[in-house]
């Protein structure tokens, strides 16, 4: 029965992943029908990170009060009616109320699995879910970008990223049963003190250092990987297409550095993955910055992933053993919130400043966002660092 659940885990973090690259993939279809500039993508994406901010800092009351496979459930059913509400948008409007439920359905289903799979499961399961989530990212553009070479339009792939959204929780209800045994064990190490308002949680010794560490992590991905395109045609001489085809080398080396990444936690535990892929991620900044031409600027963004890879799920991973299981849901909330908004703002920012200055700080931007990282969780080791508990 665990690897039944496990299995169905394994697919929730696969649909995680499908809507997130969706809009990306189907705006320049879209914004031509609605009237709007290209950048009205971005008021989008704002009010879907905003609603998945406010989800996931609530998501310790959901969780207490529904248990993980409900709260899963229930948040990947939201997230399934407002893609179809997407797909029968007919105004900009439309669009804009359809991304609240979109970003609250995905801030709660986000905070709950991490929490539940860093309780339940060793820590390259969540290294390995990660991954799924990344094929789940890609497999969702290319249904898109079926849709619109078949003709059928944008609203066809939105429609049938939302049907399997529908399938999975028919799936997932089918499941509950599996997660109640282990939802009840969980609530009940944490009954005690009641789901934790922002403020005491903030309260709690070193969860400032992880929320932090959490924004710079994703400042860092989103930068790198957003910008990457633009570096190498802008400061590199690439020419555009090309340029395009290569960024996805930053993408390519987090997904297969997270499926090895599952393999090296069987040896090293959280703390130790975490360091290994900061210093990764160093050397690649580092490739990136010294003068060995286009060659040194491929393998630094395909080393910069590589390094990134484990460190996203082996921090969510150590949260329970560093704060205690009871807290863990809160601190995972918070950590999710503060990473929403570092993909949200530090991208546009750094976009702002080399507009003005020159897109040449790419990698430096990437380092001075790194530094401060590894301080925070160097921090963070000192604060909170006790013997790790071992998971099935």
């Amino acid at each position: 029965m665990i690897h039944l659940l496990l299995a169905v885990i394994y697919l929730a973090f696969i649909s995680l992943g499908l809507p997130d690259a969706l809009l990306g993939a189907a705006w320049p279809s879209m914004y031509g029908q609605f009237g709007v500039p290209l950048s009205y993508m971005g008021a989008i994406s704002m009010i879907i990170a905003l609603g998945t901010v406010v989800s996931s800092l609530q998501s310790d009351r959901l969780t207490r009060w529904l248990g993980a496979g409900k709260v899963t459930a229930l948040s990947v059913a939201t997230t399934a009616v407002a893609l179809y509400g997407f797909s029968i948008s007919r105004s900009f409007a439309m669009l804009c109320l359809w991304a609240i439920p979109y970003g609250l359905g995905a801030g709660s289903v986000d905070a709950a699995l991490n929490n539940y799979v860093a309780l339940h499961y060793a820590s390259r399961h969540m290294s390995w879910l990660h991954c799924m989530w990344g094929v789940g990212a890609s497999v969702g553009p290319s249904i898109m970008g079926y849709a619109l070479m078949g003709g059928q339009g944008w609203n066809a792939g939105y429609r049938f990223i939302a049907l399997l959204q529908l399938a999975l929780t028919a799936l997932l209800l089918l499941s509950l049963p599996l997660w109640r045994r282990r939802d009840t064990a969980a609530q009940a190490d944490g009954k005690a003190d009641g789901p934790l308002t922002l403020r005491r949680v903030i309260a709690i010794p070193g969860a400032r250092e992880i929320m932090i560490a959490f924004l710079c992590y994703c400042s860092l991905e989103q930068t790198a990987g957003q910008w990457a395109s633009s570096y190498l045609a802008l400061h590199r001489g690439l020419a555009a297409e090309t340029a395009a085809g290569l960024a996805s080398l930053f993408y390519i080396g987090i997904t297969v550095g997270r499926a090895l990444s599952g393999f090296l936690t069987l040896k090293l535990n959280d703390t130790q993955m975490t360091r290994l892929g900061m210093a990764l991620t160093a050397l690649g900044v580092a490739l990136l910055l010294l003068p060995l031409g286009q060659t040194g600027a491929f393998l630094g963004l395909a080393v910069t992933g590589l390094g990134c890879a484990p460190v996203y799920p082996c921090l969510i991973h150590s949260t329970p053993a560093r704060f205690g299981a009871g807290r863990s849901q809160a601190l995972i909330g918070v950590q999710m919130a503060s990473a929403y908004v570092g993909t949200c703002v530090t991208p546009p920012l750094f976009g702002a400043i080399a507009g003005r200055i020159s897109m040449a700080l790419y990698p430096a931007a990437l380092l001075a966002i790194l530094l401060l990282m590894t301080v925070m969780h160097e921090r963070l080791i000192r604060i909170t660092e006790r013997p790790a508990h071992k998971r099935l």
